[in-house]
């Protein structure tokens, strides 16, 4: 199963790697989940697979993905006076790593 994994791997176009992760989620629970569980919290693309997600990851950053779970995150309602809006939903990704891997975003700036 690790080959076939790998094979996919190499499928992917390169440039579309380079689009899938938007950036990374700097918060109070990113550092707590990172520090717990070995996992980094992205925003990815819209239309981003599990699969990719894994592969974008491992070429940008060179390390070893164990896991990957996908959230779609709802636009919240906002009021502006009398008018509402939506702030518009996005996907985020949960990247667990494998033990002893890490990704530093402090020192790669």
């Amino acid at each position: 199963m690790n080959a076939r994994a790998a094979q996919k791997a190499r499928q992917y176009n390169p440039e579309r790697l380079a689009v899938v992760l938007l950036a990374p989620v700097v918060s109070e629970k990113g550092t707590f989940i990172a520090d717990k569980h070995e996992q980094v919290i992205f925003k990815v693309a819209p239309d981003a697979t599990k699969p990719e997600v894994k592969a974008a990851v491992e070429a940008m950053f060179k390390v070893q993905v164990k896991s990957v779970q996908i959230a779609n995150v709802g636009g919240k309602v906002k009021r502006f006076g009398r008018f509402t809006g939506r702030r518009r939903s996005w996907k985020k990704a949960y990247v667990c790593l494998k033990p002893g891997q890490e990704i530093n975003f402090a020192a790669e700036s």
